[in-house]
């Protein structure tokens, strides 16, 4: 196995110690934030010593490439995007607080989330329109790594897709925007240039992703091993489940304990580089 230590400073002193608990037999520089130590073997330590020098630590089967895989699934909020749309959205409304209540409650777990989006979306009841597009122009800002992540992939011939709980709003720009193969997310009603607070057809949440994902997937003719999907909340699991490398981002700790690998410190770019 190869040992891929990230971080935003990485330290030549916390490399040495790592690889010495390691037992690795070579320090390999990826990039200035990225390290690969080779033939590495697990030990109890790693994962604290990572946690306190603030890297993120991934074991990764040697020979293991991008070209491996065919399909990278995100999710948008918080993952592709470095917002929560809807909060953002509430915020126009001036209903933040109570949206967000109810976003962070979701992603911990805690309640559904077909209810969570139905008592979320209910909340922005007679918001015009255009409020989306000036959020979208005005708070949209990518995760940090996203388009260098996505370059990679695309230059590797795999397939790229956004699967969200949010809206169709936001999903279609940003997959205009970054030369996506696919988007899926939930639609709002609007009549008479206003949100009326309710969801068109059926609601996209855990279960919805999965299969999604899963659907896709077979239409590729790709084998599970070969997707990836990138998540970092509790609706992301069955996505998760669905892919052969789960990725938590940024995650919260539900998340974290179902991924293959996690990203706490670094960029989405990180996960090119477990793969170099």
């Amino acid at each position: 196995m190869n040992l891929i230590i990230q971080g935003n400073d990485v330290q030549n002193n916390d490399l040495r110690a790592i690889a010495k608990l390691a037992e690795a037999s070579r320090i390999d520089r990826i990039t200035g934030e990225a390290f690969r130590l080779l033939d590495a073997q697990s030990h109890p330590d790693i994962t604290e010593y990572c946690e306190e020098a603030s890297l993120d630590h991934a074991f990764v089967p040697s020979g293991k490439k991008l070209t491996d895989f065919g399909l990278i699934a995100m999710d948008m909020d918080s993952t592709l995007l470095a917002i929560e749309s809807i909060d953002e959205i509430a915020d126009m409304h001036n209903v933040k607080p109570q949206v967000s209540a109810i976003t962070q409650s979701t992603m911990r777990g805690e309640i559904s989330f077909a209810e969570s989006l139905t008592r979320r979306t209910a909340l922005l009841e007679g918001l015009p329109q255009e409020a989306l597009q000036k959020v979208y122009d005005e708070r949209v800002r990518l995760s940090r790594g996203a388009e260098k992540m996505l370059q990679r992939m695309q230059s590797a011939g795999i397939k790229t897709m956004v699967i969200s709980g949010g809206y169709t709003f936001f999903t279609d720009r940003v997959k205009d925007r970054l030369n996506l193969d696919y988007a899926f997310a939930n639609t709002f009603e609007v009549q008479d240039g206003k949100l009326t607070g309710r969801v068109l057809g059926n609601i996209i949440g855990a279960s919805g992703k999965g299969e999604i994902l899963k659907r896709i997937r077979d239409e590729l003719g790709l084998s599970k091993e070969q997707v990836i999907a990138v998540g970092d909340g509790a609706n992301d699991l069955k996505m998760l489940e669905e892919s052969g490398v789960g990725i938590a981002f940024h995650a919260k700790p539900i998340l974290r304990e179902k991924a293959t690998f996690s990203l706490n410190h670094v960029g989405l770019d990180g996960i090119v580089n477990l793969f170099e």
